[in-house]
């Protein structure tokens, strides 16, 4: 398993600031820190997380003065590299735990490294060809917004909806972009004004710019009939987390993320098993 994910893990300590955190994750294009004390994990946190805690929270304290250890993820899943654990247990326990990583230790539970989605869709890309098909893994619930709605309407849905990126369409309904929490993140002006108080946070300065002037240009789209494995594939040459899906009559039918990926992964080797059974009682 080792060859495949990170031991190079980036980390905080727990009296970091949101506002410093933000700063890790954004210039080492991350999307998660570790959070130790000393060589020991004791938290995780994510983009999302923040995104959440900012959303709900009451307080008039600033990004800058909030401790990260007030919003970081305590209850973390471990394990250890020294067993024989596989890709398969951590993909079934982010499916399972609807999580987007698996710390690893040491066998004194110091921090070894780190397995995350991307490893695991990078993997299932490698290993698992002509396995599924997009459609038997694809999210039929799509979240969409037009090219001239507002960004604050945008970010908006995405709170509403609970998801990290909308599939953005023209006036007719047609797909022609996509548009993140990680767009705005990149966007917004709280890297210049740490004492942000608002949970419009992650608006730009510009408040009157619309979806089209964000708008992530180069649609990439696959269609439902192709193999799961090279909708992985994109996924890691183009640094992207999500495709939208297509069918035949170039309709917009579902999404595909590297959450399903991962869903198949956890999904695959007892399907294999099965069939192996069967073969052999018959």
């Amino acid at each position: 398993m080792g060859k495949f994910y990170s031991t190079s893990v980036i980390t905080s300590p727990p009296n970091s600031s949101i506002f410093e955190v933000l700063q890790k994750m954004q210039s080492n294009l991350i999307k998660r820190i570790v959070i130790s004390e000393d060589t020991k994990p004791i938290g995780i946190i994510t983009e999302r997380d923040i995104n959440r805690f900012l959303e709900d929270n009451k307080t008039s304290k600033a990004i800058n003065e909030i401790p990260i250890d007030h919003v970081m993820e305590k209850n973390i899943v471990l394990i250890t590299d020294d067993l024989e654990n596989d890709f398969y247990q951590c993909a079934s326990k982010m499916d399972s735990l609807k999580i987007g990583s698996v710390i690893i230790v040491d066998k004194d539970e110091n921090l070894y490294g780190i397995v995350t989605r991307t490893d695991l869709v990078k993997a299932y890309a490698n290993i698992f060809g002509k396995k599924y098909s997009v459609k038997d893994f694809m999210n039929t619930k799509i979240v969409t917004c037009r090219k001239s709605d507002s960004i604050k309407y945008a970010l908006s849905l995405m709170n509403q909806n609970h998801v990290s990126r909308l599939v953005v369409t023209d006036e007719n309904g047609t797909a022609v972009g996509l548009i993140s929490s990680n767009t705005l993140l990149t966007h917004s002006d709280y890297f210049t004004k740490g004492n942000t108080r608002s949970r419009d946070y992650l608006l730009p300065l510009n408040q009157d710019l619309v979806v089209n002037d964000l708008v992530e240009e180069n649609l990439v789209i696959i269609n439902q009939e192709e193999d799961l494995a090279m909708a992985a594939s994109i996924m890691i040459k183009k640094k992207i987390s999500g495709i939208p899906v297509l069918d035949s009559n170039n309709n917009l039918v579902g999404l595909v993320s590297k959450t399903d990926v991962v869903k198949a992964f956890s999904d695959v080797i007892p399907h294999e098993d099965l069939k192996l059974k069967y073969k052999e009682m018959y």
